[in-house]
């Protein structure tokens, strides 16, 4: 009963915070002609209500697509679909066809609000609670711990609720296919994670973990007999999801290859915002647009991202674990998130997903990740008018990820995974004290992150370099990623492989 108690009183802990975010400002308010992804999200209510299905991703005279055409897969069409179907009977206005570009009023955000809280309720906030109960470790006190750690993550509220967004369906999904596979319900994972990927293109970052995890976890069981039975069976799973989702683009192999195209524009070039990749960054010192041709740039972050998922990858489909699945979903995303073409601010979510997974067993470094993550996002959340409430909710997710979970306490070489390494340093330079340089390393962290915050809202920069808050934002983010993506690789292939005499955990 006690415990109940306290999953109901985070649970509305958490819509609370979302609600008072949520009473912010969003992307683009006020600003004409294009104004932001508030207005793509209700642009595209207006697209899927008033035009048939075979026009919402050509343009045509009533879908110009520079407008905020629509260019994600077609069950976030279906979804903007249902949320205008609603809109349609609160008032027509909301979604008539050209009229309503722009429209903003108290009521139409209200409502957009709460498709938002809606879909979060009904997707992300329940798998949130079935996982840390069904798949985390440790008391029952300490799952809840774990619960509200990861529904108060800052980043996914400012953006959903903030900026606005609907992150928490595709993610959502996604967590209902970790779920399933934790669970040993491969179907049922393939199924859910399959409709993530129909939500949002950006869910590839995980794709490949679910493949590798799936497929070595078939050949175990030998692709001969059982293993190919089980393979077989995921495959029609998979291949049925996405046939149902495309549905009714499939009658016409034009419709097909324009939804593609839509999904997948590479005209846009490497990036566009200040984002904190590998790209953006070496562009200060380097103009990789201006010395590498577009289709060059294609290849190469290809070949890099390739190259940086890679031994996860393979070590995951070695020795199929449920933990290594983990590890190798964070090392997969971030390494896209690193070194993939076009990456946008916000695709930092997609990393952060899976590293909320991880905060029972690695609470320090997870925190620690999870913190440069939504400062990340800064340029883009000062942008939508969002620094109160970046300030609040960042402050309020570090005091509570210290409060139930000793996060500084948690920062020897045994809770980081990385013995072994550590031994062998201290072997090298007995004096170095690596528990307490790691400690050092996070308060720096955090104070760097804390003076870059009250610059870029602050301070003006020099008018020659009116960008400088920005790229140091980004520049300060980059170096802790790729340190991360050090971090997490190592802790996966360091990990000892599980006996077959040995009881596997979940």
């Amino acid at each position: 009963m006690e415990n109940w108690s306290l999953i109901s009183l985070c649970v509305l802990l958490a819509l609370t915070a979302r609600w008072a975010v949520s009473l912010s400002s969003y992307s683009g308010a006020g600003k004409p002609p294009m104004f932001g992804d508030y207005e793509a999200q209700r642009h595209w209510q207006e697209l899927t209500y008033n035009l048939p299905v075979q026009q919402w991703y050509f343009n045509t005279s009533d879908n110009n697509l520079l407008y905020w055409g629509l260019d994600y897969p077609p069950l976030t069409a279906y979804h903007s679909l249902l949320c205008a179907h609603v809109a349609r009977l609160i008032n027509p206005d909301w979604i008539a066809l050209h009229t309503s570009r722009g429209y903003e009023s108290i009521t139409h955000k209200l409502y957009m609000r709460a498709t938002v809280l809606v879909a979060d309720i009904l997707i992300y906030i329940p798998v949130v609670l079935l996982y840390c109960f069904c798949l985390s470790e440790g008391s029952a006190k300490k799952k809840v711990s774990t619960m509200l750690c990861i529904l108060l993550y800052p980043g996914l509220i400012l953006i959903d609720y903030g900026h606005f967004q609907y992150n928490c369906v595709s993610l959502g999904l996604a967590l209902w296919g970790v779920l399933g596979l934790g669970q040993g319900w491969d179907l049922f994972g393939s199924f859910a994670f399959s409709l993530a990927l129909n939500y949002k293109q950006m869910e590839l970052y995980h794709a490949l973990p679910f493949f590798c995890y799936l497929l070595g976890k078939c050949t175990k069981q030998g692709l001969t007999g059982k293993g190919l039975v089980h393979l077989m069976k995921i495959a029609v799973t998979v291949i049925g999801s996405f046939a149902l989702c495309w549905l009714p683009f499939l009658s016409d192999s034009q419709q097909i290859f324009q939804v593609l195209r839509r999904l997948f524009p590479v005209d846009r070039g490497l990036f566009e915002d200040k984002v904190a990749n590998t790209w953006c960054s070496l562009s200060v010192l380097i103009k990789i647009k201006n010395l590498v041709s577009p289709q060059s740039q294609l290849y190469l972050s290809f070949a890099a991202t390739l190259l940086f998922l890679l031994p996860s990858c393979v070590k995951l489909f070695i020795d199929p674990t449920f933990r290594g699945f983990k590890l190798a979903l964070v090392n997969c995303s971030l390494a896209f998130f690193l070194f993939s073409f076009q990456v946008h601010e916000k695709s930092i979510l997609l990393p952060a997903l899976p590293v909320c997974l991880l905060i029972s067993e690695l609470p320090f470094m997870t925190t620690w990740f999870l913190q440069v993550t939504t400062f990340s996002m800064l340029p883009l959340l000062l942008k939508d008018g969002l620094l109160l409430p970046y300030i609040v909710t960042s402050l309020a997710f570090l005091l509570i990820c210290m409060s139930p979970l000793p996060v500084l306490e948690r920062a020897s070489e045994e809770d980081m995974k990385l013995r072994s390494l550590f031994q062998r340093i201290t072997k090298s330079v007995p004096w170095l004290n690596t528990s307490l340089l790691v400690k050092s390393g996070f308060v720096l962290s955090v104070l760097s992150m804390a003076v870059l915050s009250f610059m870029s809202a602050a301070l003006s920069p020099p008018a020659k370099l009116p960008d400088l808050f920005p790229v140091m934002v980004s520049l300060c983010s980059y170096v802790h990623f790729v340190g991360f993506l050090i971090y997490f690789n190592m802790t996966h292939l360091m990990e000892s492989p599980i006996k077959k005499n040995q009881k596997k955990k979940n």
